[in-house]
């Protein structure tokens, strides 16, 4: 298991930025690693999914185009940014780390292979 902190995140206007940082306290390249995001009454839903080796990123088709994942390996760090932001894509964002070493189906994800999860971070898009 990892330890994961997370940052970033806030209030911003529609069609603004943000960007979140989710730093972890072990190899993240030896884990596939997620963002999860969850509103309030809602259930946690994938967000975006880089499979532990580097090779392939996934997006939920709400977001493709506008976040990107990407990862420091130097670090044990991933990043969300996240760009022109919609009122919604407000809720509780969170990193997940999943053991790597076979290839992960985001498409059919299940959140009970992620054993490590970050503290959450909000985010809030303002119309």
């Amino acid at each position: 298991q990892l330890t994961l902190v997370q940052s970033g995140g806030g209030v911003v206007q529609a069609g603004g930025s943000l960007r979140l940082s989710c730093a972890a306290s072990g190899r993240t390249a030896d884990y596939h690693m997620a963002w999860f995001r969850q509103a309030p009454g809602q259930e946690r839903e994938f967000v975006a999914g880089a499979q532990w080796n580097g090779v392939g990123t996934t997006y939920s088709d709400s977001v493709e185009g506008r976040f990107t994942h990407s990862r420091d390996v130097a670090r044990n760090t991933v990043f969300l940014q996240m760009d022109s932001l919609k009122p919604e894509d407000t809720a509780m964002y969170y990193c997940g780390a999943s053991w790597g070493g076979q290839p992960m189906d985001f498409t059919r994800i299940d959140l009970r292979l992620f054993d490590s999860w970050g503290q959450g971070t909000q985010v809030t898009v303002s119309s």
